[in-house]
C-alpha cells in the first residue's frame, strides 16, 4: 500500500453474525451450520484474516442492522486495485 491510507468504503463488509451457529438464517446466518462457529468476535475474524494475508479493518462503532446488540464488524478486501486477488483461495466473498 507504499504507506497510503487505504480506503475502506470499497471493501466487503463482514458482520460476525454471518457465521454464528447460533443465528437462524432469518437472524442473518449466511453459512451452513456445518460452517458456522459459535459466537464468533471480530478480532477473531481480523486475526483469521491476517492468518490468509487478507488486509482488514475493524469498525468496532458499528452494528448489525438486524440485531443492534451486535457491535462490531470487519471490511475485508479481497482484492488489490488492479483487480487481482490478495489470497488466490479466496476468490469472492460467498463461502
Amino acid at each position: 500500500m507504499n504507506g497510503e491510507v487505504p480506503n475502506i468504503k470499497k471493501w466487503v463488509v463482514f458482520y460476525p453474525v454471518y457465521i454464528n451457529s447460533k443465528k437462524t438464517v432469518a437472524e442473518g446466518r449466511r453459512i451452513s451450520l456445518a460452517k458456522a462457529c459459535e459466537n464468533p468476535t471480530c478480532v477473531e475474524i481480523a486475526d483469521c484474516c491476517n492468518h490468509l494475508k487478507v488486509p482488514n479493518a475493524i469498525e468496532i462503532d458499528k452494528a448489525y442492522p438486524r440485531d443492534f446488540m451486535q457491535r462490531g464488524r470487519v471490511r475485508v478486501q479481497l482484492k488489490k486495485e488492479d483487480g487481482t486477488l490478495w489470497n488466490p483461495a479466496i476468490s469472492s466473498s460467498k463461502f
